[in-house]
């Protein structure tokens, strides 16, 4: 299975409405990022234990490790969790950023410094996080 399958499985596989809610977020980071790197991450580590919700990534950047290591990982990333839906944005080095540039507009949701976690899209300002998904693109 390819990443774009991988990726309409798992939004396939949420129930409504989170299922549609995924769909348009998906959509939407495509269309603030059309010509993309997408990642899939099934939440399991090399044997095969799982160690997270599964992720969809956007975009490419390079994580730089305290020991002087680095490895390529997703801009923005996008997960459902049990009370909704998680939407990252790595790279950020800032870590009040986020908070302090979206939250008072983004309503109903919770931010940390690369993580914003919200019930449902109804719940947020769709354009909010829009711009928030491109400041997380266009810091790299």
């Amino acid at each position: 299975m390819n990443v774009k399958e991988q990726i309409g499985g798992y939004i396939a596989s949420q129930p409504e409405p989170k299922r549609s809610d995924m769909q348009a977020l998906h959509l939407l980071a495509l269309q603030v990022m059309p010509a993309c790197k997408l990642w899939f991450l099934d939440g399991k580590n090399s044997e095969g234990k799982i160690v997270s919700n599964p992720n969809i990534g956007y975009g490419s950047h390079t994580i730089k490790y305290a020991d002087g290591t680095t490895r390529e990982f997703y801009q923005i990333g996008l997960s459902a969790n049990t009370t909704g839906i998680s939407v990252y944005i790595m790279g950020i080095e800032d870590k009040k950023y986020l908070a302090e540039t979206y939250g008072v507009k983004l309503g109903k949701a919770s931010i940390t410094g690369y993580c914003i976690k919200f019930k449902a899209l109804k719940d947020i300002n769709i354009d909010v996080l829009e711009a928030a998904m491109r400041d997380g693109f266009e810091i790299q």
